[in-house]
């Protein structure tokens, strides 16, 4: 039986998602921010740390990935499609969701290829250790309710 998700899932989801994001960028601060500083506003402070408002943008994108998480993801609002389906949309959705905020929030000049590859490296890296990391949980809690059966079949015998 799967644990029904609520609003405190929600938020936490959120927050997971933000934290890594920020952990992130602050490792990208350090290490690319002077050199960045004149070409996003990403690293308006250069290696010294992040805007306000990159924190709230990155809040939103966080909210906006959790959102798209509860939807695709909870059999109670999609059904029937397969998780590779799923994931496929999501990884697609998130995208274009980050395409939208760099051009809308200036993240770093559109038409700079070397800026568009170093973020889809960057995506990459993040969703393969994302997909790696949403396995060896799944795995986890599997084996987990595996033991909880055997040894409720053997309390029953």
């Amino acid at each position: 039986m799967k644990k029904k998700d609520t609003v405190f899932d929600y938020v936490i989801s959120i927050f997971l998602i933000y934290g890594f994001v920020i952990l992130c960028l602050c490792l990208f601060c350090v290490l690319f921010g002077e050199a960045a500083k004149d070409y996003s506003t990403l690293f308006a402070l250069g290696g010294q740390g992040l805007t306000v408002d990159t924190l709230l943008q990155y809040f939103v994108l966080s909210a906006i990935i959790a959102t798209l998480k509860f939807v695709l993801f909870t059999d109670g609002l999609v059904k029937n499609i397969p998780l590779v389906i799923r994931s496929i949309v999501m990884f697609g959705a998130v995208i274009l969701v980050i395409v939208v905020m760099v051009i809308l929030f200036d993240w770093f000049p559109d038409d700079m290829w070397e800026a568009w590859f170093s973020f889809f490296v960057c995506f990459l890296v993040c969703a393969v250790v994302s997909a790696i990391l949403s396995a060896v949980k799944e795995k986890y809690e599997n084996r987990k309710l595996e033991e909880a059966l055997r040894e409720m079949k053997k309390g029953a015998t």
